[in-house]
């Protein structure tokens, strides 16, 4: 019996557009693909392991001709719309108080910091969840097996009880393999808020 439901952020409530932001980054820098070390850096600011000015500066000294406005705009161009719908759906599971709720998202002070004067209800979506973790607060981060573990530990869950879900099919397998059931939902095509419906062999 499923009684605590993990949702992703990213494509999950928020949609986001990361072929978009990829081109938006080899363009800026003029590049035909991201570097290891960009994508390294990137992931040691997502799991908080270095600051917003550490990021910044990292940046601006392998390309010096490009601003830290341009810069931030660009980092934060995968951000799209956030559905009132889904938000509605959230709310809906809160004030039912038949599940557990927590949010689990790989993010970063710069993404958080722009949805929060973009989404003007953001507040009153993280006011919906039990526990709101960001890996760049507990320097945890998806896939791997530790985040998993902590969630499960810090809340005293059994995974065979918990659903969690995610568009990265990496993180899905990660969580599936702790024993957790999982749902790896396509932002195409699929909408959390038909969670009941396409998962109801679970409910």
């Amino acid at each position: 019996m499923i009684k605590t439901l993990i949702f992703d952020f990213g494509d999950v409530f928020i949609n986001l557009d990361k072929e978009g932001a990829i081109q938006n980054a080899l363009e800026l820098f003029k590049i035909e693909s991201l570097p290891e070390e960009l994508v390294a850096y990137n992931t040691l600011y997502e799991q908080g392991l270095i600051s917003t000015e550490e990021f910044i500066d990292f940046y601006r000294m392998n390309f010096p001709e490009i601003s830290e406005l341009d810069l931030v705009y660009t980092w934060n161009s995968i951000i799209k719309h956030f559905p009132k719908k889904r938000l509605e759906f959230i709310q809906q599971l809160a004030k039912d108080k038949k599940y557990q709720l927590i949010l689990l998202s790989n993010t970063n002070e710069l993404h958080i910091n722009h949805i929060k004067e973009c989404v003007n209800f953001y507040e009153d979506f993280k006011a919906c969840f039990d526990k709101f973790y960001l890996s760049h607060e507990i320097m945890l981060r998806k896939p791997n097996a530790d985040i998993f573990q902590f969630v499960l530990n810090e809340n005293k869950l059994e995974a065979k009880q918990c659903l969690f879900i995610d568009d990265t099919t990496e993180n899905t397998e990660a969580a599936s393999k702790l024993g957790m059931h999982v749902w790896n939902n396509k932002p195409l095509t699929e909408d959390v808020i038909d969670l009941f419906t396409i998962k109801k062999d679970l409910f």
